[in-house]
């Protein structure tokens, strides 16, 4: 099929929750993808922070092939090696904790809700149930996710949100007082750096003060690092940036190199009350998946590239911070590694189809803020062939 009988079909047959310019990608190699009339796109949007390690990765392609000829699915009645080698590996880089695989970002999100509603029962009663989220967070679409997602535009023909939601202002310490309750709350959740919501990073005195509040009060911690975690900021997660460990961290979008895995990870106090029966997914654990993120994660770290996006990423910033010096329409550039915000003075739609019209590839995070986050794997040609296109780009705006 070509382009347009593909974009037919689409509009017949595909449920319309997405709107999706009139381009139909056809394969990936390393930074670049192509597109069916065979033209080249650098690729500094990454799946939306998945494609970590690039296109057409060879260790996940033999991966997936060498899972998938020995046990694809069996179900979670049965123990497997895959996801037992994946724990271990992922433990073994972070904290201590007791891991639970699903398949999305979202669905680690609705866990980790279960998982610390059921731990705050029982040390506090139902009452003991409230979930404290921040201002422009985003934690996913499904229907607890979205609830704890605080943007009222993801919440427009879906109310009432599940009960119990409570939302602050990010990096704000005063409103955390009155609002996190010994009684009242179950948990915390936050992004270390917001990706959806602006890009926006969470000051580091912020997350002290939340843990500190957290462990007087009897709140567990919730770290989302569905989108910074993995290498992405410049550490292989982004907690251990400044060493304040959460009570329960959510993985998902990189973390099986573009195959769906979600995860939760989680300390022995709240791993201890969870029992069978409880909670479960039919495709959770699954053998391909988690076989291919443990390859993906062990490049990851045999590679160093938390440092390469530290490197890369203040290489990028640097250049987009050139830009903004004879463009007076750009705000701000913020973020952390290879997750990057450009903030503008109006809404940037425009400069997304203009980059991808001249082969790059960004995306927005909110109306007027531009976002890059690009496979780890990128070199320095790649950042400059970047900043010449956005710089073209601004240039002719």
């Amino acid at each position: 099929m070509n382009t347009e009988e593909i974009i037919a079909l689409e509009e017949q047959y595909i449920a319309p929750t997405y709107v999706r310019p009139p381009v139909v990608f056809d394969r990936g190699s390393g930074a670049y993808v192509y597109d069916l009339e065979g033209r080249r796109y650098l690729d500094f949007l990454g799946g939306i922070a998945v494609n970590s390690l690039g296109h057409g990765v060879p260790e996940i392609i033999g991966a997936v092939a060498q899972q998938a000829a020995k046990l694809m699915h069996i179900s979670n009645l049965y123990h497997t090696e895959p996801h037992v080698r994946l724990a271990k590996l992922l433990v073994d880089n972070a904290f201590p904790a007791r891991i639970f695989f699903c398949n999305s970002g979202s669905e680690s999100i609705e866990a980790a809700l279960k998982f610390t509603r059921r731990w705050a029962s029982e040390a506090g009663g139902e009452a003991k149930h409230e979930i404290v989220t921040f201002e422009n967070a985003f934690h996913g679409r499904t229907y607890g996710a979205v609830s704890a997602t605080a943007q009222p535009k993801y919440h427009e023909g879906f109310k009432p949100m599940l009960p119990g939601m409570v939302y602050l202002p990010l990096n704000e310490i005063e409103p955390l007082e009155e609002a996190i309750s010994a009684e009242r709350t179950a948990a915390v959740m936050v992004e270390p750096v917001q990706g959806e919501g602006g890009v926006n990073p969470a000051h580091v005195e912020f997350l002290r003060h939340l843990r500190k509040m957290c462990d007087e009060r009897k709140v567990a911690l919730i770290f989302d690092e569905i989108q910074c975690g993995l290498c992405r900021t410049g550490k292989l997660f982004a907690y251990q940036h400044h060493g304040i460990e959460p009570d329960v961290m959510t993985l998902a979008k990189p973390l099986a190199g573009g195959l769906p895995i979600g995860a939760v990870m989680m300390k022995s106090h709240i791993a201890e009350v969870l029992k069978p029966g409880m909670h479960g997914s039919t495709f959770g654990a699954n053998p391909v998946a988690c076989h291919v993120a443990h390859a993906v994660v062990s490049k990851m770290i045999d590679e160093g590239l938390a440092d390469r996006a530290l490197e890369m990423g203040g290489k990028l910033t640097a250049g987009l911070n050139a830009l903004a010096e004879t463009h007076k329409d750009i705000k701000e550039v913020r973020g952390a590694g290879l997750l990057i915000g450009v903030e503008f003075e109006d809404k940037v739609g425009d400069l997304v189809s203009a980059c991808r019209d001249k082969g790059l590839i960004v995306g927005t995070a909110g109306d007027n803020v531009l976002r890059c986050a690009p496979p780890l794997v990128i070199d320095q040609r790649h950042v400059d062939e970047a900043l010449g296109i956005i710089g073209v780009v601004l240039d002719a705006r």
